[in-house]
Order: structure tokens, then sequence, then C-alpha cells
């Protein structure tokens, strides 16, 4: 067994790949950017090496770089994660000169399965039913304008070497396939030096379910089952599971089955995943093998029981597998939510800057709950423009499904997060959604339940009472402890009983209200509401307990009030006495600046490009700019026809949040 291996990866994945080692008994070493000089995986690792300036292209993808960090610390093995390296037959070359074993799949089957225009041929020979397409590199736009003449549209333009929606787009009529082809090329190149791209025709109505396989070098490989990871927004996986709701055992076995004859058809010897595209009538045709270990591998290891990334190490090592594909048993059910930092109220666009606080909730057993949370992180981390904005992969398992998706609502209403923007509102609402909980899905289930973006679930009328009997009583205890304040005129801060309460631009009389050993009672427009909490003011999060039922409200006090979320729903709630409240509904209301003329960057990022000039006439659906931000690039189009007053930004700058990029007469 080795006794010291490298990670040449950063985040979650390089922490998790330290806690096996660390149980293995083996050392670790982890590589870093300057973006990174502070980051948890640095910290956890024994030893850590310096590779370069913040961009992959200068420092994550360095493979001189990273094998000489082998030599210096005498590092035997490299754990290559997922993304950067991890696929790239180059690297794992590099490694076997330099006498470094690669924990991974051997450079055959890199080279066979890890590039999707090879896969798909190796595929075709072995007889495997692919989706339509032209098999191999499309030489330029003209050619890829004939490939999908041939196929019809929609297409999906993808790069080679790809992976995590990234250098994928979906092009539904000939006027997007350029734009389509640039952007697919530039975020390949930028994420994994390769932008070479193939066409393929998009399958509508499609179940994204993949198999998990596992192999060592003596010709064994087993299927770990499958999972569901239909729920993608921009082809990038959002929410994952293991089993799937859909798959019957003789689906699974035949699948998992293919899976593997695949595999052994180039002595494939590691972790590895076979993905499908699954029809209504569950048809399942191969779609690509990913030569790495998955993001979402936690919710196979919680149904199985399986530490993926210790057989790799084993399997790197020599070992043969310990286990018979009958030992493979699935047990209760997991679900994965990917926490990313992105504002799903602005069309999920990418957030940065520094977590002011970061309180995941506690992991282990609750019961017969199992939570765990993958991060990478910590209260005061940076979130960097740089690289993906995922900030933790947080996991429940439970003996049913429905029992998995209530802890994850649950332990997602727990999860703090404060100082960027975040997605949990729109993890916990799909949580909620009744189409997911019966397990109807698709590929396109995001875009079809939130045609119009999402803008949070409505409050109904038991959750406005919920938040309005938290906020005064947070209001009251807080009064309350300020009149213990040795010093204070008695009195002085007596808590009152009777308040208004506005919540979503309705009023509410608020009467006898009081707060007594953690009991709370109140009548919010004549109608009594009691509960009990153990809140105090400070805690972040406010448990109440009402009825039968326990609610984990998230909890910030703001000028005036309270805001307040929970399951998908957040809101503002103003706690005043009545007379403070008949002032205040005299104030006058301050307008937002008028931006209606001005296109804004949406996001902290980098200008890729400026498509238009000043005094050009552009049309609606017209490109005007391409800003990057997060290893992702975001086309900026025309919401009208209009004519360019100013051009405020250039290639290469880069912005602010709001800055403004173009000015219209």
């Amino acid at each position: 067994m080795f006794k010291k291996i490298l990670i040449a990866n950063r985040g979650e994945i390089a922490c998790r790949v330290v806690k096996t080692a660390r149980k293995m008994g083996i050392k670790t070493v982890a590589v870093y950017s300057d973006a990174d000089k502070d980051a948890l995986h640095v910290e956890m690792a024994d030893e850590a090496v310096h590779l370069g300036p913040p961009p992959s292209v200068q420092s994550y993808l360095l493979i001189d770089k990273i094998v000489q960090a082998c030599r210096d610390t005498g590092a035997e093995a490299v754990h290559p994660g997922y993304g950067f390296l991890s696929e790239r037959q180059a690297f794992a070359e590099a490694l076997a000169k330099a006498g470094v074993a690669f924990i991974g799949p051997n450079i055959k089957a890199i080279a066979a399965m890890g590039d999707k225009i090879e896969s798909k041929k190796l595929a075709l020979a072995a007889k495997v039913n692919t989706v339509p397409g032209y098999v191999g590199e499309i030489k330029d736009a003209t050619h890829a304008r004939e490939i999908a003449k041939g196929i019809g549209y929609p297409v999906m333009v993808k790069a080679s070497a790809g992976g995590g929606g990234k250098g994928l787009r979906i092009v539904h009529k000939e006027s997007e396939l350029v734009q389509a082809i640039q952007s697919s090329q530039n975020e390949a190149k930028a994420s994994f030096g390769d932008d070479r791209l193939f066409v393929e025709k998009f399958v509508t109505e499609p179940r994204h379910i993949e198999i998990q396989v596992m192999g060592d070098k003596h010709g064994n490989v087993l299927y770990f089952g499958e999972r569901e990871c239909s729920i993608q927004r921009r082809h990038q996986k959002v929410i994952e599971e293991a089993p799937s709701p859909f798959l019957d055992e003789k689906t699974r076995k035949a699948m998992g089955e293919q899976a593997v004859s695949l595999a052994k058809a180039v002595g494939y010897d590691s972790a590895g995943t076979v993905e499908f595209i699954v029809d209504k009538d569950r048809n399942f045709y191969f779609l690509e093998m990913n030569t790495r270990l998955q993001v979402e591998h936690p919710v196979t290891e919680l149904v199985t029981g399986a530490d993926l990334v210790e057989l790799m190490i084993r399997s790197a090592a020599g070992e043969k597998l310990a286990l018979k594909q009958s030992d493979v048993k699935l047990s209760g059910w997991a679900v994965e939510a990917r926490i990313y930092a992105e504002d799903p109220y602005r069309g999920f666009l990418p957030s940065t800057g520094r977590l002011v606080r970061y309180r995941p909730p506690a992991e282990g057993k609750r019961g017969d709950i199992t939570i765990r949370n993958d991060t990478g992180v910590y209260e005061g981390a940076d979130i960097s423009v740089y690289y993906d904005p995922m900030i933790a992969k947080l996991c429940t398992h439970a003996p049913t499904r429905e029992k998995a998706i209530d802890a994850m609502a649950s332990t997602l209403d727990e999860f703090r997060i404060e100082g960027i923007n975040h997605n949990i509102a729109f993890l916990t609402a799909i949580m909620h959604n009744k189409r997911f909980r019966e397990g109807c899905l698709t590929t396109g289930f995001i875009a079809e339940e939130f045609p119009d973006g999402f803008h949070g679930l409505a409050l109904d009328a038991a959750a406005e009472h919920r938040f309005i009997a938290a906020a005064v009583a947070a209001k009251l205890m807080r009064t309350m402890r300020a009149g213990a304040i040795s010093g204070t005129l008695n009195g002085a801060h007596a808590p009152g009983r009777d308040f208004v309460a506005a919540i979503d631009n309705k009023t509410y009389s608020v009467t006898d209200a009081h707060v007594n050993a953690g009991k709370i009672f109140a009548r919010i427009d004549g109608e009594p509401f009691s509960a009990i909490t153990d809140w105090e003011p400070g805690k972040p999060t406010f448990y109440l307990r009402e009825k039968s039922a326990e609610h984990a409200i998230q909890i910030a006090r703001v000028a005036g009030g309270y805001r307040l979320s929970q399951a998908g729903v957040r809101a503002l709630v103003t706690v005043r006495r009545p007379d403070a409240a008949r002032l205040a509904s005299l104030m006058p209301k301050k307008l937002p600046p008028d931006t209606s003329k001005m296109l804004l960057c949406p996001m902290p990022g980098l200008v890729v490009s400026v498509n238009v000039a000043e005094g050009q006439d552009v049309k609606t659906g017209e490109t005007l700019a391409v800003v990057e931000a997060m290893k992702m690039e975001n086309v900026l189009t025309a919401e009208r026809d209009g004519t360019v007053k100013k051009v405020n930004a250039k290639k290469g700058d880069s912005l602010a949040l709001d800055e403004v990029i173009l000015e219209f007469a």
C-alpha cells in the first residue's frame, strides 16, 4: 500500500480524498494556486505544494508542475479527483513515465473511454445503442451545420473532453449554432485545455441515469447500482439520488451488465461511471463513460456501504476487489443536493465573496437518518471567481425515498450561509415539489417546473403566522434581554404585548403576545398561535415546535424587523408598536434608480467579448456581450430593439456585480 499520495485537485473532492487516505494511514500532499493558499484542502493535507496563479490553465492543469511536486514530496501515487486532469491521457502517461501510480484507470481505458468521441466509436463497435449523431470531431461551423441538418434540430454541441456541463450547449435552431460552438470551445479550452467538439441529437423527455462501476487490475469489474441524475440546470446536475425511482430490477440488471461489459472491453480497472439516456419506456442508450470518480459518488456509498475512494486506492496499489457482484446490495435511499454559490432569484448567476457565516447541519445519525456533508470551505473562506461555484454536497440517507427527501428538506432549512448568494431555497423548493416527490423526472424538470425562473415559493397562511410569531417572539426576547442589563432605567425596556406586523405587503394585528420559559403565545388577527422554542438572541436558526411539527427557520435581524426563510420561502417581517407602525406608514417610499436603458453585468466576472459598437442598432435576442464567471460563459442578449449609446467595457475587463457594460439611447 502507498505511504503517501498527492491529490491533484482542490475543494471538496480534495478534502474527501484526504479523509479516506487518513483512515487508511496514508500521508497526503495537497496542491494549490494563489487563490487557494488558505483553502481547507491545504489545511487538511499533511503537506502542500504551490502551483501558480489562480487560473487553472496556470496552476491545476500544469502536468509538469504536478509531476515535479510528486518528485519533491516523494508521493508514490496521485488521485486526480474529478475535472481538471482527471480524464487526461497525457497526465496518466506523464505520471507513469515518472514512476508514479495513477489512482484511476489504465492509460488504454482513459484513451478509449475518457474521450467522448472515442468512447462513442467503441460503443458502436461493441453494438451498444448510442444517441444518433456524428461520431467524430467537427471541423468548423459549416461542418456542424451539415451534421445538424442531417440529424435534425434540436442538437447538442459537446466538448469531447467535457464534463460537469462545461462545453455543452443545446441548439434549437441554426441561428444559435455559431455562438454555441464558440462558447463551447472557449469553456472547453479554459476547463480542460482541449476545444474539440462533436454534435449529436438531443433526445427529448430523457432521464439521465448512470451506473457506477469498479474494476481491479485482475480483470474483475462490478457495478454498484445506479444513480438518478435527471435534475439538472444548464446540463449540470443539481440533485442526485440512489437508487432511481424509475428503474425496475430487470432494467437495473440489464444496464449494470451492459456497463460492466463495456468496461471489460477496455480492461477497466478503477472507479468509473457509464451514463445512459433512458426514455419513458425504460429503453436505455449509452451516452458516455466518465473515467473518474463522480461528484455524486456519496449517494452510491450511502446505499451500498462501499468507500469508492478506498477501492480506487486499493485497485491502484494492485489489490483484488474483495467483493463479488452478489455482495453488492442496495440498502435504503440516498439523496444529494449540490449547494452552489449562485443567486437563484437572479437567473442562477454566480456569486462570489467571503463566507461571512457557514454553518452546515451536524453530520451523523439521527435515528434511522444519516446526514453527510462533503465540503471544501469554512467560515471566513473566499468563494473565488476562478473555479466551480459548488460550496458543498449535502446528503441524506433513510430507509425510504420519502424519508430521505423529508430529511433533506429539514436539513437544508438548518444550513446557514451568509456573505454570498446561494441556492438553498431553490433546493428546498424542489424537495417540496409534488412532481419530484412522485419521482416523475426528466432532464427538463427544472425548466418545466420553473419556466419563468425561481422566485421563491408563495407563503401560505400557516407559514405567514409561523413567520410572524417567530419575528414577534424574537423582538420580545431581545427587548427582555435589553431590560435585564444592569444600570438601565427600571421599565425602560419593558416588552409590549401588542404589535403591528407586516409581511409581503400585508398587515396583521398581533395582540397579547408573550414569551415565557420557551413558550410563545400571540393572537394574530384574533387567531391564537402557540408554539415552543429554545431560541436565544444571536442564534441564526429559530427552531419552533408547533403542535407536532418542528420547523427550522433561518432568522436575521434587519432594520424594523427580521428576514426569515424556510422551506424555499423567504420573507421580511417588520414588527412595530402600533404608534410606530402608524408613523412608518407616513414615510415616503424610496424608488430604485432607473436602469432600463443599461446593460448591467449580472455577476462579478471577466468580459470575454463586447459584440456591439456605439451607434449600432440592435434587435431583440441579439448577443450584446459575453461574460465568464466560474468557468462558465454567460451570453448577454438584447431584451428589446434599441441603439447603443455608449460602451463602457472592453474584452479582458474584470467587472463587479451590476457594473454598467452598455448604455442605450
